[in-house]
């Protein structure tokens, strides 16, 4: 769940709890449906007496991208055939797109503490420091590839303005569509932090929480996922659901002068291999660098719906979410059991992600045998 976007199964801004967390992008969903589905795969498999392995995993901190890196570092995916996936969204769609590469890390700043107005010259700003790298970092935006992102938070600037502050933190995550050109950046940023300490008289300490790759796609996978998609077909809306929706998407409107055709969408895309890659980034982009992988998507929020919003976080709540979480869920299942079934589509899939991997080699910028963060703050 993401901060402060804690959201009742309302049309206006309501939180359940003010300042609490909210399923801005739907995550409440994606265990809900992939348990359904493997309850569902388990059940016809005794049936029918179908001879196979289906693993169900729970994966947490998807949006700090640490979980399924953590378990990938641990070896916990090396023996799966295939991969499947799902994420709730405003579309119908077959995830056939890759997505950004990512490290979140944190740059930890110590100074030395002194009143700020009775004896400057004796401290050393921590906060300083922090600054100073964030306008370096600013400044290299310019020079950087246009699908990069950089974005930051200060998650510490010191305790009063009357002491300068001894500690301060900022928290960071660089993004780009190759984990190559991540790590490029990643060096950069650290470049940056390394120089705004010697600038300040500051000492910088550099924590990597996670990095993850973006996806490997795989078309006999994403194939079977949108054959399956169109014979379940999308979820369908009632009426009441879709004035729901529409209020919802007053407040953007409002706001943004933003124009929604649509009130949800119902419709399945069309399956295409020349989208271009998601401007977001996922941890199951490092299985998809071992093990054949593909996902899809479903309507679960108000058409065009922005990511990590309070709309989100309402719509995911009530029966809009649960019709798509419960597709989901029936697409998954059936194409897991296609998969039990037909040994020429995982044949076929494998032999489609030796190809791709063919000049791809994993790097990991996590220290060898760190253990996963069990808090982001």
């Amino acid at each position: 769940a993401l901060p402060n976007l804690s959201q009742q199964v309302a049309s206006d801004r309501v939180a359940v709890t003010d300042g609490a967390p909210g399923h801005g992008c739907g995550h409440s969903g994606l265990g809900t449906a992939a348990l359904g589905a493997a309850i569902a795969v388990k059940a016809a498999m005794e049936k029918h007496k179908l001879p196979g392995t289906i693993r169900l995993y729970g994966t947490p901190a998807e949006e700090t991208l640490i979980g399924k890196v953590y378990m990938l570092l641990d070896g916990q995916f090396k023996d799966l055939d295939a991969c499947l996936h799902w994420h709730p969204a405003s579309v119908n769609n077959v995830w056939v797109m890759s997505s950004k590469a990512a490290v979140s890390v944190k740059f930890s700043f110590a100074g030395t503490a002194a009143h700020a107005s009775g004896s400057p010259s004796s401290g050393r700003s921590a906060l300083d420091a922090v600054e100073v790298m964030n306008v370096g970092v600013n400044f290299m935006r310019e020079h950087i590839k246009e699908d990069a992102r950089i974005h930051y938070v200060i998650t510490d600037g010191g305790g009063a303005p009357n002491v300068v502050p001894a500690k301060a933190e900022s928290w960071y995550y660089v993004r780009a569509n190759s984990h190559e050109d991540v790590e490029k950046y990643f060096a950069w940023v650290c470049d940056i932090a390394e120089g705004a300490a010697k600038m300040t008289r500051t000492k910088v300490k550099i924590q990597i929480d996670t990095d993850c790759h973006e996806i490997i796609g795989n078309r006999p996978l994403a194939e079977l996922l949108h054959r399956n998609l169109t014979a379940v077909g999308a979820p369908k809306f009632s009426d009441a659901e879709k004035t729901f929706a529409r209020k919802v998407q007053q407040s953007l409107i409002d706001e943004f002068g933003s124009k929604f055709p649509l009130a949800i969408d119902e419709s399945i895309q069309p399956l295409s291999f020349a989208d271009e890659p998601n401007k977001g980034s996922t941890d199951v982009g490092d299985i998809s660098w071992f093990v054949p992988t593909s996902g899809l998507r479903v309507s679960c929020f108000a058409a065009d719906s922005p990511g990590h919003s309070w709309q989100n976080v309402s719509c995911i709540g009530s029966t809009i979410g649960e019709k798509g979480t419960i597709t989901a869920a029936k697409v998954l299942a059936v194409s897991a059991l296609d998969l039990v079934e037909k040994p020429e589509v995982l044949a076929a899939a494998r032999e489609d992600f030796t190809k791709r991997m063919e000049s791809k080699k994993y790097t990991s910028l996590v220290p060898k045998g760190q253990k996963a963060p069990t808090k982001i703050r």
